[in-house]
């Protein structure tokens, strides 16, 4: 475990610093670094520090977000199909954005967008716990998830067929692709705060998920608070995926895969899986944003593509390896 948790560590690390050297400026990584670490007087420094930087941060943030909430997500409800996305934060963010976007209000100042979809994601959160109930079991809390994203989907869906504007059409669309381009430093600082308080809700989850292995009537002799526990975890994964989301469009696969490629590593424990595959989900996507800018430069390719074309294979052959060991 402690070598695994080094390895991924240590990857991360230097996907990050490779991410703060690759752009369109030709300079190498000593310059980039020293531009980053201290100010040459040249336009270069704010490239590093404006662009770079916080591009390289809310990559690395937001895979580990995926990563912890989905491996969570996972533990929870003893599936491993389970994702962050199933309790429909996403979509209600998704939808924030898109309104904000439909009625200008995206315009009025930098933050407005996201700032309308951590809202909605907020709003979303709040319905799936008043449906599921404070008590109610894991397949309620399943269903109301569903039932808020399918809603999100539709009023989403509806925006874009009433938009009477195509160029807000095209933006809504290009948004909802997931991108990492053209964001500041506000833009971490604004998702930053609820990500630490989702880090922290979800990573003491360890025990208790441990628990649940053995089944709800067993977690509940052992001492486990289900309640406190179903509770942490739902307002954990809605700040984290809350928050991303707003900040960077949806971003998909990373917390579905990345729990699924390191389970076998971890024996298994959903307490050791949590916060490998935090490391693991920032190394995933600080890849993913370093092929946007490698493979296709003068194109503004999206990083949600880069993902779904990355994980829906790496999820198909994992299908097929998991039915070909249970035959």
């Amino acid at each position: 475990m402690t070598r695994l948790m080094l390895f991924l560590a240590a990857l991360t690390a230097a996907l990050f610093v490779t991410s703060l050297a690759i752009g369109p400026a030709d300079a190498g990584f000593g310059k980039s670094l020293g531009a980053l670490l201290a100010d040459d007087g040249t336009p270069f420094t704010l490239v590093m520090r404006e662009i770079r930087l916080p591009r390289a941060l809310l990559a690395m943030m937001i895979g580990a977000s995926l990563g912890l909430a989905g491996a969570a997500m996972q533990g929870y409800l003893r599936n491993p199909l389970a994702e962050p996305g199933l309790i429909g934060v996403s979509s209600s963010a998704a939808l924030g954005a898109v309104i904000s976007l439909q009625t200008g209000f995206a315009a009025a100042f930098a933050l407005a967008l996201p700032l309308s979809a951590l809202a909605t994601s907020l709003v979303g959160v709040l319905l799936v716990l008043t449906l599921a109930g404070t008590r109610g079991a894991s397949m309620t809390l399943i269903l109301a998830g569903i039932a808020i994203s399918a809603m999100a989907g539709a009023l989403t869906s509806l925006t874009l067929n009433l938009s009477p504007n195509p160029y807000a059409t095209s933006e809504i669309v290009f948004w909802m692709m997931g991108s990492l381009a053209d964001r500041s430093l506000l833009h971490v600082y604004l998702a930053l705060p609820f990500m630490a308080v989702g880090w922290v809700l979800l990573g003491t989850l360890g025990r208790g998920l441990d628990a649940l292995t053995l089944g709800e009537d067993a977690a509940s002799s052992m001492g486990i608070n289900l309640t406190r526990l179903r509770l942490a975890l739902v307002v954990g994964t809605s700040c984290v995926v809350g928050a991303g989301t707003a900040v960077a469009g949806a971003i998909g696969f990373v917390g579905l895969v990345v729990p699924h490629i390191l389970r076998p590593f971890v024996g298994g424990r959903p307490s050791r899986l949590l916060w490998a595959s935090a490391l693991g989900g920032a190394a995933l996507v600080l890849a993913a944003d370093i092929l946007v800018r490698v493979v296709l430069p003068q194109k503004d390719l999206k990083i949600g593509v880069v993902m779904a074309l990355i994980g829906a294979p790496l999820f198909l052959h994992l299908i097929y390896k998991t039915r070909s060991e249970l035959a």
